[in-house]
């Protein structure tokens, strides 16, 4: 592109971009942007940044309190955020925060477990305390679905506190799981190479039946009773989902990326029927990385035939679901280097030249809002351009391949969040590998 036409797209986005300058009022276009919409969904551009991590929170903080809002969905699994929930909403047996969010220990346990998160949820618990006794309070729930085995214990708790008998049945039809102890992808391996009998079939009949004996173990109407059906229910639902899960990794890529974003799509459908039950339409904030909630229609993802949340439910919901990116030019992230590793403080290298990132440094802005939707101003940012994602896994050396794609921004999101330089989150566990030295004197290109 000539240095001209990017001069002057330059001046565009500076000229429409809202300043952030750390006051209550900097989301005040963000608000009136969000109206009375149903679902807000918060993208992060990584999983590991404070700052994605800190606004998010302030503007969750702003649509519960302004707007009603009653329900944070993330990208966690059901049961480990399901503590939480019980814990904020005060009908929980942890009697610590950090004791609430222990069910987190899987990798990446950073994700939830860190100081962002804690305040966040330390927040939540004080302003549902404060509610008056009969107000809706507001929960904490999780959509993602790699909880199999854990789902599965809850399910059979469940069972064995309303059923004994229903235990035993879903005991016996779980079982078909026992000869992998907790090692799903093992699983999924030996039943997608037809090394052993799937368990599809046991996982369907234990979610039907748990269904069709709705009405029995929710007598007389009692919302506890129904919000416990609810949750034995999403566990089973997981269950179903995962092993459909764990047998498609073996496939292709598309295919299990598909079943996981429908998997979290339908999760808050359900979430959202649910509490509805409480008597007035539910409005639900969703805090994901930006590859699950921006449109994917609008990216590489979507030309591949990938599908995700952001895509779903805006054909579900159209103008009642509001996208929301973030973005960042360069600083540091939490994030291991490989799958089970350890997390580390690592570099982000300044982003490549024709990327979003890379033109939005370029303003000199050190943090901004840009909305896109109906802003005819930012006409040519519809060019594509480059987009980076980092997720759990950071890798430097092969950045461009690992963690870059084309996408259409105003067609991805409604709103972007531009951080210029930005720093990772502080894990509760930390370890030596958490801590970072001076970078070396080749930085970036170090490797």
């Amino acid at each position: 592109m000539p240095e001209a036409t990017i001069n002057k797209l330059v001046d565009v986005v500076r000229k429409s971009a809202s300043r952030l300058t750390g006051t209550t009022a900097d989301y005040d276009p963000l608000m009136n942007l969000i109206g009375n919409a149903r679902f807000v969904l918060i993208g992060e551009a990584s999983h590991g940044t404070h700052e994605f991590y800190e606004q998010r929170a302030e503007i969750t903080k702003r649509l519960i309190q302004e707007k009603g809002f009653t329900a944070v969905a993330v990208e966690a699994d059901w049961p480990d955020a399901y503590r939480v929930n019980r814990y904020v909403r005060g009908v929980s047996d942890d009697p610590t925060l950090a004791e609430a969010l222990s069910d987190f220990r899987r990798f990446p346990a950073w994700m939830w477990r860190n100081t962002d998160v804690l305040k966040f949820i330390n927040w939540l618990r004080e302003y549902n305390a404060a509610l008056p006794e009969n107000a809706i309070k507001v929960g904490f729930y999780g959509l993602d679905l790699y909880s199999m085995h854990a789902s599965i214990t809850e399910v059979l708790n469940y069972l064995e506190r309303v059923d004994p008998e229903a235990a035993q049945r879903a005991r016996y039809r779980y079982s078909c799981f026992e000869h992998f102890s907790e090692d799903s992808q093992h699983y999924g391996y030996a039943a997608s190479f037809g090394l052993t009998e799937s368990c599809e079939q046991e996982v369907v009949n234990q979610l039907r039946e748990l269904q069709h004996r709705a009405i029995e173990y929710t007598l007389n109407h009692n919302p506890v009773a129904a919000d416990e059906l609810f949750y034995a229910e999403q566990n089973a639902r997981l269950v179903k989902n995962a092993e459909v899960y764990y047998r498609s990794m073996f496939q292709e890529r598309v295919s299990s990326w598909n079943i996981r974003d429908r998997h979290m799509a339908e999760t808050l459908n359900q979430l959202t029927a649910h509490l509805d039950q409480q008597g007035q339409p539910t409005k639900v904030v969703v805090w994901e990385h930006n590859s699950h909630l921006g449109d994917a229609r609008a990216t590489d993802m979507g030309r591949e035939g990938e599908i995700n949340v952001g895509q779903l439910v805006r054909e579900q919901y159209g103008s009642e679901a509001i996208l929301i990116g973030f973005s960042t030019y360069t600083g540091t992230v939490t994030a291991a280097s490989n799958w089970g590793d350890t997390a580390e403080l690592k570099l982000v290298r300044p982003a490549l030249p024709n990327s979003y990132e890379a033109l939005f440094h370029e303003t000199g802005i050190p943090q901004f809002l840009l909305q896109l939707r109906d802003n005819p101003a930012i006409a040519g940012l519809e060019k594509r351009r480059l987009e980076r994602a980092i997720g759990v896994i950071y890798r430097p050396d092969t950045e461009r391949s690992s963690h870059y794609f084309y996408a259409c921004l105003p067609e991805q999101f409604d709103a972007v969040i531009h951080i210029d330089d930005t720093r990772g989150v502080q894990p509760l566990d930390r370890t030596p590998e958490s801590e970072i030295s001076d970078p070396p004197e080749t930085f970036p290109f170090a490797v």
